[in-house]
């Protein structure tokens, strides 16, 4: 018999969040826990000021988000909770995500009911995060169940990053159960990708963007394509299967390129119909004489910290500036922020203040907020979006002309 969980006492009149289906409990909420000495990462029995249960959670004291929640009222053992997560998380995913893709967010957090918990899968292979402590301590439990729920080829660990840090724990890249892969074949949306397990970013590939590429792709009709921080091509490829009659790809990093050059000739296109650019995007755009009908603008985190966030809002308004520049009339902008410590709203502001530097008129097509517990086909049931999980937050502008004629 298990023994009994720590409890969470919270102050009077700060149940109602929690109540609502917030998973988030910040530290000043809670009154007192007993016994005092929980250890980060312990599974919690959360109650109100009256003693009344709340649900389970675990609890880090050492972190500002001192107990996030993975279930409310009377919960079953961890084991069965966690079974009975990931068997829904998958029954949705079968419901929303195209046949044609077996690359695909499995489990996203909170919005999954798993709070810190990433599952990505790439066709037979699974690649999990562990981005808390909680999460950290769910390792076997998770195994076992994504193991009987999917009989994978393998389960990779990637879990890294400033999250685990702030939670006290050091990176770790494993193997945890199954062939020791490096790489894999994955589709998505009808393409064939290549996923790099031991240099990829993130899981190995940026799942997050894949309704977007297939936004693009819908939008590249024989347009000319410039897709600036290509990284391996993703909107590349969309544009070309979409019919694009030209794309340039940019990038700083050559192993990106030359990635994006392999899923070129996996998915039978000649290289001739991409011109690589290995260079800047900011200073291509800016030097380039050539005009775009559709320009994807998806730059890596500019803001890695809250205190980044002003260098990050004038980064953006000069990159969103030179691109608005670069589009030929009547040409559309997809452009997005990645970056968790700038806030979508000041993401919006500082593209309409680019629209105004560029000296162009570009109202708001499209608006795309993607956060950690996303609304999308990788999404969940979870009472979110929260407004600081965020992860992507995108928009879509259309050049009509100029503001001004001199």
């Amino acid at each position: 018999m298990s023994a009994p969980l720590a409890r969470v006492i919270l102050k009077r009149g700060r149940e109602g969040p929690v109540r609502g289906g917030n998973p988030w409990i910040f530290s000043q909420a809670i009154a007192r826990v007993e016994p005092a000495a929980a250890e980060a990462g312990a599974l919690v029995a959360v109650h109100d000021s009256a003693n009344s249960l709340l649900g389970m959670g675990y609890i880090n004291p050492a972190t500002t988000i001192a107990v996030r929640m993975i279930a409310w009222g009377e919960t079953p053992p961890i084991d069965q909770l966690v079974a009975r997560r990931l068997s829904g998380a998958l029954d949705l995913r079968r419901k929303f995500v195209r046949a044609d893709t077996d690359a695909y967010r499995l489990v996203n957090g909170d919005g999954d009911g798993l709070s810190g918990v990433v599952v990505d899968r790439f066709g037979d292979i699974l690649v999990v995060q562990l981005l808390t402590a909680g999460a950290d301590r769910m390792r076997e439990t998770l195994v076992e169940a994504l193991s009987e729920l999917l009989h994978p080829r393998a389960i990779i660990e990637r879990s890294h990053g400033a999250v685990r840090k702030q939670e006290g724990l050091d990176d770790r890249i494993a193997i945890l159960t199954g062939e020791s892969v490096t790489e894999t074949l994955a589709t998505e949306n009808g393409i064939r990708i290549h996923v790099d397990f031991e240099h990829g970013q993130k899981t190995g590939y940026f799942l997050d963007q894949r309704d977007n590429r297939a936004l693009a792709g819908a939008m590249a009709s024989g347009a000319r394509v410039l897709d600036a921080f290509c990284y391996q091509g993703g909107f590349t490829l969309a544009a070309i299967a979409g019919g694009a009659k030209k794309v340039v790809a940019v990038d700083t990093s050559a192993r990106a390129l030359e990635w994006a050059r392999k899923d070129l000739s996996l998915n039978g296109h000649p290289e001739s119909s991409v011109e690589f650019v290995h260079g800047e995007a900011g200073r291509f755009m800016a030097e380039t004489d050539k005009r775009f009908d559709l320009i994807v603008l998806d730059p890596p985190p500019l803001a890695r910290s809250r205190g980044d966030a002003d260098r990050a809002g004038r980064l953006y308004v000069e990159l969103n500036a030179v691109a608005m520049r670069a589009l030929a009339p009547g040409g559309r902008l997809m452009t997005f922020s990645c970056s968790t410590h700038f806030r979508g709203e000041d993401f919006i502001r500082t593209v309409r203040f680019a629209a105004s530097n560029a000296s162009r008129y570009s109202p708001v097509c499209s608006r795309y907020d993607q956060p950690g517990q996303r609304q999308s086909a990788d999404s969940s049931r979870g009472p979110l979006p929260l407004p600081a999980s965020q992860s992507v937050v995108g928009w879509t502008g259309h050049h009509q002309g100029r503001l001004r004629d001199f």
